[in-house]
């Protein structure tokens, strides 16, 4: 019987895969779930077993480009490997089978089922992932609940735990951008026992199907097709890049992660030879480093671009003389510490002052839905924190109800954990109107641009000694300059410079904030 084997679904938005190598030759006898090629998407790379034992017939040569579901190759299922025992009753083997070796309890078993792992649902909005840095590596052997890796989407990074027990076979790199329900990896399933030791046939498994050790391979320092494209894109030579992938052969991963050398230093030459080539010295410095974008980089790029293209945005200033909150966090901020244990900062000055002037303005904590403008009788105030993995804006629930000391505990926590990439989805969702300060890098003034589906953004900025006239008099006071971006299809003019204005009012004056007036 020969049994046609196709290209399998390896995910919605991948159409054709290129055969990247194959371990078998025309001929050969192939066992069910022995590897006998490697195929490559534009996504990532994975292996094809043999669906059944037999002799293996090729059809897809290495480097043709095939479309799913295309046949690869034929195997004559009718044919029995030259090393198989006979089946037939009472025939006796020629050379007497030798005696099995007891069963070591401690040793899991194979069942041999292969479990794929997929991307799973990270929130109705998330569609896509990028792969993050792998806790194992292909072969290891790994527990169920184990973590294994991590994803990055573009609002939170979470772990992957193993959803079975066995030997871990990787599909996705790091790096790699997969969509829900894209392969992430394949465990040979194991029940029983233990962890295998080491050098046990169950851990060793897949090394030995993917090159024999100390065993040269035609594989080894040759790129995959997409591999060879990268490396002629940045003008390397293959036995400049070491290979990681099967059989000592150059992966994608290995050629975006290629540098071009620095040219060697040329011996002296002769003062003829040196002035005719002066004019094309090239400074070794000169270098370039291409990094993927992070599928949170992505994100928040497609998203700017989009709220300055679809909202009508306006920017309004005003000035803040902050002497009378720098004398009172001056007067109380130690009181304050020893009894709440949280420094009293700016933030919870510029919340609070913010939340009874978007009461007041409620077109400035509203938003638009499709033909309707939503208004909001609560203020979740987003606030902008820099992480590590770029901008984030988590979200204080009801900040209007909240006291001085809880807005600055619920901005160090969410800072926090925003800086150690644990904030969670639902964290990041859902605000009403944001502030970002930009002045703690040192920004004088810029126009914020909303979060969208918000409908205004406070930017505050940096704080500088400026001579202002007070009652007919010139004296130096700490000044800082905010700013409003709001969308103009929902605020009009008068909201936006009055909201702006009361803002200024409560923090020129706290005590308004404490007396409701």
């Amino acid at each position: 019987m020969k049994l046609e084997m196709k290209v399998p679904v390896v995910g919605e938005s991948i159409s054709e895969v290129t055969v990247a190598q194959w371990f078998k030759s025309e001929g050969d006898h192939v066992e069910r779930d022995e590897v006998i090629c490697e195929l490559e998407s534009d996504k990532a790379s994975f292996e094809v077993p043999a669906d059944a034992s037999g002799t293996l017939h090729l059809i897809a040569e290495e480097g043709d480009t095939i479309e799913i579901g295309a046949v690869i190759c034929t195997i004559d299922a009718d044919g029995e490997a030259p090393s198989e025992t006979p089946k037939t009753a009472g025939i006796a083997p020629e050379t007497p089978a030798p005696a099995a070796a007891p069963e070591v309890p401690s040793e899991p078993k194979e069942t041999g089922e292969v479990y794929e792992m997929r991307v799973p649902s990270a929130g109705e909005s998330i569609t896509e992932v990028t792969m993050g840095a792998w806790t194992k590596e292909s072969g290891d052997f790994i527990e169920e609940e184990e973590v294994i890796v991590e994803i990055e989407s573009d609002k939170a990074t979470f772990e992957i735990p193993a959803e079975k027990t066995g030997v871990l076979e990787i599909v996705a790199q790091e790096g790699d951008i997969l969509e829900i329900g894209g392969l992430i990896c394949r465990i040979k399933v194991m029940t029983g026992g233990a962890k295998p030791a080491a050098g046990s046939p169950a851990v060793e498994a897949p090394a030995a199907a993917s090159a024999p050790a100390g065993e040269a391979s035609h594989a080894s320092g040759h790129p995959s097709p997409a591999a060879a494209k990268i490396l002629a894109e940045k003008g390397v030579s293959p036995e400049q890049v070491s290979g990681t992938g099967v059989g000592g052969r150059i992966t994608k991963a290995d050629a975006s992660s290629a540098q071009k050398p620095a040219p060697a230093a040329k011996p002296a030459a002769s003062a003829p030879a040196a002035k005719e080539e002066a004019p094309v010295a090239v400074s070794a410095d000169r270098g370039q480093e291409r990094k993927k974008m992070s599928s949170l980089r992505r994100t928040v790029a497609r998203r700017l671009v989009s709220v300055k293209n679809e909202t009508a945005m306006l920017t309004t200033f005003n000035e803040v003389d902050m002497k009378p909150i720098m004398d009172l966090r001056k007067q109380y901020k130690e009181k304050f510490k020893d009894k709440f244990e949280v420094n009293l900062g700016f933030m919870s000055f510029f919340t609070k002052a913010c939340t009874i002037a978007l009461q007041e303005w409620p077109a400035v904590n509203a938003q638009i839905d499709g033909n309707d403008m939503v208004y909001n009788n609560f203020c979740d105030v987003s606030i902008a924190v820099s992480s590590p993995k770029g901008l984030v804006v988590p979200v204080i629930r009801n900040a209007e109800k909240m006291s001085f000391n809880e807005i600055e505990q619920e901005v160090v926590n969410l800072a926090l954990k925003a800086r150690a990439g644990k904030l969670t989805i639902e964290e990041m969702t859902g605000g009403t109107f944001t502030i970002t300060n930009g002045g703690i890098f040192g920004s004088m003034l810029s126009t914020p641009i909303i979060n969208a589906p918000q409908s205004a953004i406070l930017g505050m900025h940096n704080i500088v000694e400026r001579p202002v006239a007070i009652n007919g008099q010139v004296e130096i006071r700490p000044i800082m300059y905010v700013a409003l971006s709001y969308d103009h299809r929902i605020i009009d003019g008068r909201e936006s410079v009055s909201f702006l204005k009361r803002v200024k009012e409560l923090l020129e004056d706290p005590t308004r904030m404490l007396l409701g007036i």
